[in-house]
């Protein structure tokens, strides 16, 4: 199979997931400044799941790239991923709407850490499909970032319940991690 379609039907949902965050964001009540105080957790959790989401989009985009080929397996991964990204509005939201609350955040940071762990497995299941010795599997190499990204989010997630404020600065360090693209498959492109 070639991956054309894997990859419009993924562009598809991520756009959508996009949209339902962005429906997250209610008109106030009133007219002036004050009126957008109360949605300020709500803004700043829509901006950083806009920017999660874009960055799995923007790493998905750059790594299939170098996918020649689809099998099922391929697919069923990447449905995966897509699940617990399609999640992310569900997360934003109860976790704005509670100012960033204990548990909120928790379930945030469970759903991110379930999203790399999709993604992880998304290449694993890549690397199968084309091969160990193949050139995806050689331009997917190592990463460090990969790792620290797990690390941190196993971190934020107990820090929820303990220092809101430290847990997502956790969140947001993995996001600052991969606000420069992958460039492991350029290298090898």
């Amino acid at each position: 199979m070639t991956k054309g379609r894997i990859e419009a039907f993924s562009d598809g949902v991520i756009a959508i997931i996009i949209t339902i965050m962005v429906l997250e964001l209610k008109v106030p009540e009133g007219h002036d400044a004050a009126a957008l105080q109360p949605l300020i957790p709500v803004f700043l959790s829509y901006v950083l799941s806009f920017a999660n989401v874009g960055l799995y989009w923007n790493n998905h985009h750059h790594m299939f790239h170098s996918v020649t080929h689809v099998g099922g397996w391929v697919l069923w991964a990447n449905l995966h991923l897509l699940f617990w990204l399609s999640l992310m509005p569900f997360a934003t939201a109860f976790m704005g709407e509670s100012e960033f609350a204990g548990f909120p955040l928790a379930v945030y940071v469970v759903d991110l850490l379930m999203c790399a762990a999709a993604y992880f497995l998304l290449e694993r299941v890549l690397i199968a499909q084309h091969g160990r010795d193949s050139t995806f599997a050689k331009s997917l190499g190592r990463s460090w970032k990969d790792k620290a990204s797990v690390v941190l989010y196993l971190i934020a997630l107990p820090m929820a319940f303990v220092s809101n404020w430290v847990a997502l600065t956790l969140v947001v360090a993995v996001a600052l991690l991969w606000f420069v693209p992958d460039r492991r498959f350029e290298r090898h492109a």
